[in-house]
């Protein structure tokens, strides 16, 4: 369990990083790491520490609980897991993210998503 858990970790770690375009480089220059400390992190290799868990959250601009966020407590029989092979898209994150927009940045986002509608009407 704790290799999966670590791997969690380094996934929402990775997810995060990636979705505020920062290099590894730059997010270990801030909690004072080498950038192959942040691979490791990210690959679920090494373990990520509580402090070191704080600065990432603060640097990432994110709560400490993000890292804990759909992590499974308890190992589901083969069947379940196999129906829920989705990929996860972290809707809580999304919803996050989308909150911090802007009138103008969200309307945009809409329209697309009504042009997106309109087409599939077209064609279907």
């Amino acid at each position: 369990m704790e290799t999966n858990f670590n791997r969690h970790l380094g996934s929402k770690l990775r997810m995060r990083r990636l979705s505020l375009g920062l290099t590894q480089t730059k997010v270990a220059q801030a909690i004072n790491v080498t950038f192959q400390q942040i691979q490791k992190y990210e690959k679920g290799t090494n373990g990520i520490s509580s402090l070191r868990l704080m600065q990432l959250a603060n640097f990432l601009k994110v709560p400490v609980v993000f890292f804990f966020e759909d992590f499974p407590l308890y190992q589901q029989n083969s069947q379940e897991k196999n129906e829920e092979k989705i990929e996860d898209l972290n809707y809580s994150f999304l919803t996050k993210l989308f909150l911090n927009l802007s009138d103008l940045q969200k309307d945009k986002i809409f329209q697309v998503l009504k042009n997106t509608r309109n087409l599939e009407r077209k064609t279907g």
